[in-house]
């Protein structure tokens, strides 16, 4: 019993342990690999069940079936709920209907929980998924005992296996995944801190020196543009020249905002006046996008960062918030509350939302939603609360908006 157990908790870390060797992150087009993965495992916990001396049989099916539930919601549960009950017909046998029955019952209950579950942090994860898991096997133990006239001593053992066992292999499994999901934001913030640092060096360096011959360059096309000695054709060109120097002039401007390090003026604030002021000097932007900007200040504490890169960072993320929504208008929430001992920022619009593709790719240089932009605006945001430690945890959905988080420790 005790080989067959290990080998049943071998097939349950097969598919965390096939993440780890073949993939390097955790992106939407790597679902079906997941599936495949957490299907074999399911499908070998049945094959080879766990045999009591008593002469009970029971597996781990269930255990990936949770997970899957819990972080894949209906969509990605569907084909385990489809192939467990296939083969449980194939296999036959006593307890088919109670089978199906308690697989219904997970499919339909579990996935409910999961955008709450996906909000939660590591700890409480874990321990939802060990309460879920416990709980659906007191259940299933309770269906079971209606099959019985006494519920001997054997019956209380198989119980007391199933429930210690579920329990005990789906906190193995969740500390993993939540273990390799923290590696993977680890490696990723560590190298998005390489990037800011190497781009902040690069800006620096070339940005001052490029700006001198546009400044010189722009004003001898102003003086030519006044000139009585040119033709109309001539003023068509130079005007266009000038339009390109200014659109240089920006892009250089937000390379020296994001190299620009922290000035010797610093603000020790509990950024409610940062947040005001961002709203009114976007106000009428928004009001020409019919944008409603609603703003939530209750955070009482302080925080010592420049104030000039943080209203920028503020109107970089509002002004995106504001354009996402100039199709069909809405509202944007600012949430500026204090949660332990960290600022929250929180940012929610209504606009076309992103991918989750698109949204690991915020905060690299040159990559914009925009058909105009250059990333530099968010390359900027991504610098500015790095230089405070803070964290940004963006939630988006195509079609419903965008959550921005940001998480500043005091």
């Amino acid at each position: 019993m005790l080989e067959t157990f290990l080998i049943n908790i071998l097939f349950i870390v097969f598919p965390v342990l096939l993440t780890v060797v073949f993939l390097d992150n955790i992106k939407e087009s790597h679902s079906s690999l997941f599936l495949l993965f957490f299907t074999l495992s399911m499908l070998l916990c049945m094959i080879y069940p766990i045999r009591l001396e008593i002469g009970f049989i029971f597996d781990l099916r269930y255990v990936p079936f949770i997970i899957v539930a819990l972080y894949g919601g209906y969509k990605r549960l569907l084909p385990l709920y489809i192939i467990l009950n296939i083969y449980r017909l194939v296999i036959g046998g006593d307890g088919l209907v109670l089978s199906f029955a308690y697989s219904t019952v997970i499919f339909i209950a579990l996935p409910m929980i999961k955008h709450r579950f996906m909000r939660y942090n590591t700890k409480n994860r874990i321990m939802t998924g060990v309460i879920a898991g416990v709980m659906i096997m007191v259940i299933y133990l309770l269906q079971l005992s209606l099959y019985f006239e006494i519920l001997t001593r054997e019956y209380w053992t198989l119980a007391f296996y199933a429930v210690t066992t579920h329990g005990f292999v789906i906190a193995i499994n969740l500390i993993m995944i939540e273990k390799i999901i923290s590696n993977i934001k680890k490696r990723e913030n560590y190298l998005r801190s390489e990037r800011l640092h190497v781009m902040s060096e690069l800006s620096a360096s070339v940005s001052h020196e490029i700006r001198n011959p546009l400044t010189v360059t722009k004003g001898f096309l102003q003086l030519l543009h006044v000139s009585k000695n040119i033709t109309g054709e001539d003023k068509v060109y130079i005007d266009f020249s000038l339009q390109e120097l200014i659109r240089a002039e920006n892009i250089l401007n937000d390379y020296l905002a994001f190299a620009k390090p922290q000035s010797e003026y610093m603000v020790h604030s509990d950024l409610k006046e940062e947040a005001e002021y961002v709203k009114n000097i976007l106000m009428p932007l928004a009001i020409f996008h019919n944008v409603e900007i609603v703003c939530i200040l209750s955070n009482s504490l302080k925080k010592r960062f420049d104030q000039n890169q943080m209203k920028q960072c503020l109107i970089n993320l509002l002004k995106n918030s504001i354009e996402a929504m100039k199709e069909e208008g809405g509202t944007l929430t600012i949430q500026v509350i204090e949660k332990g001992k960290n600022i929250v920022i929180r940012i929610q619009d209504e606009g076309i939302g992103m991918t989750k593709d698109e949204i690991l790719q915020l905060g690299k240089p040159y990559y914009s939603n925009k058909k105009e932009g250059t990333g530099l605006g968010m390359l900027m945001v991504y610098g500015t609360i790095s230089k405070i430690k803070g964290k940004i945890d963006v939630q988006s959905k195509i079609g419903e908006g965008t959550i921005f988080t940001i998480t500043i420790p005091t």
